[in-house]
C-alpha cells in the first residue's frame, strides 16, 4: 500500500485538488446527515434559547432518556454541541454562533419552501374546482 508520501508524489495537483474536494463535500454531507433527525433538530430548536440541562430538553421533548442521549451525543461527536456539568447534571450548548445561523436559515428556508407549496395547492384546486 502506498504511503501517503508516495501518493502525492506520484499524483498530479489536480488529482490532490479533487481529492481535496471530494473530502469537502463528504463532510459537508455528514454534518447535513448528522441534522438529519427529528430529535436532534428539536434539541437544537431548544439550545437556540440557550444553554440547556438534559433533564430540561427531556421534560420538553417527551423521549426516553437514552433516546435523547444518544441523539445528543451524535451532535456532541459532530462538534455542533458541546457540554459542561453543572453538579450532577450535563449542561448543553450550541458550539458556534453559526449553528444558531444555520438552524435561522433552514427555518427560513422550509417557510418559503412550504408557503410556495402553499401557493401551488392553492391554485391545484381552484383549477379542480372549474373542471
Amino acid at each position: 500500500m502506498l504511503s501517503i508520501a508516495n501518493k502525492l508524489k506520484n499524483s498530479s495537483i489536480c488529482e490532490i485538488l479533487n481529492c481535496m474536494v471530494i473530502a469537502l463535500h463528504k463532510a459537508k454531507a455528514e454534518l447535513f446527515r448528522t441534522l438529519g433527525h427529528p430529535v436532534r433538530v428539536r434539541a437544537l430548536e431548544l439550545l437556540l434559547e440557550g444553554p440547556r440541562p438534559v433533564h430540561e430538553m427531556l421534560e420538553i421533548i417527551g423521549i426516553e432518556s437514552s433516546s435523547l442521549s444518544h441523539q445528543l451525543s451524535v451532535l456532541k461527536r459532530a462538534g455542533i454541541v458541546t457540554t459542561e456539568r453543572d453538579g450532577a447534571s450535563v449542561i448543553y450548548t450550541l458550539a458556534t454562533p453559526e449553528v444558531a445561523d444555520l438552524m435561522k436559515d433552514a427555518r427560513m428556508i422550509l417557510t418559503t419552501v412550504l408557503t410556495e407549496q402553499e401557493g401551488l395547492l392553492a391554485d391545484l384546486r381552484a383549477e379542480t374546482a372549474t373542471t
